[in-house]
């Protein structure tokens, strides 16, 4: 694994874990109580689900990772639109899942670049 590749593992890795925050604060800030607390963690199961794989740097988890990320962004664009009240998380959570996707597809344009050179560190 070459070092770009590395830095961007742990930049997807990074902004999981600041979108899973936001996405729990947003709704934590909402709603009280147990009933939060469980939406809160159905939400966040997008996100759980290809973290292990993420965390090993794995290719395929990461073209399909890019499919979980789409929850967040309709949920990101609707609300900044719809919703005067909760614009700024709103926007907040599109730009982190807007971050997150254009890291998933970096890391997979950088895994190619290293397979095709042979698996050379650059």
């Amino acid at each position: 694994m070459s070092v770009l590749a590395n830095r961007l593992r742990i930049a997807v890795v990074s902004a999981l874990a600041l979108l899973a925050l936001l996405v729990t604060l947003s709704l934590l800030r909402v709603a009280d109580g147990a009933a939060a607390l469980v939406i809160t963690l159905l939400l966040l199961l997008p996100l759980a689900l290809p973290l292990p794989g993420l965390l090993r740097g794995n290719q395929r988890t990461s073209a399909w990772a890019t499919l979980c990320v789409t929850p967040y962004l309709v949920y990101g664009l609707t609300e900044t639109i719809a919703n005067p009240a909760t614009r700024p998380t709103a926007a907040t959570i599109l730009f982190a899942s807007l971050l997150l996707f254009v890291l998933l597809v970096a890391q997979l344009r950088v895994a190619r670049r290293d397979a095709a050179a042979g698996g050379r560190p650059s």
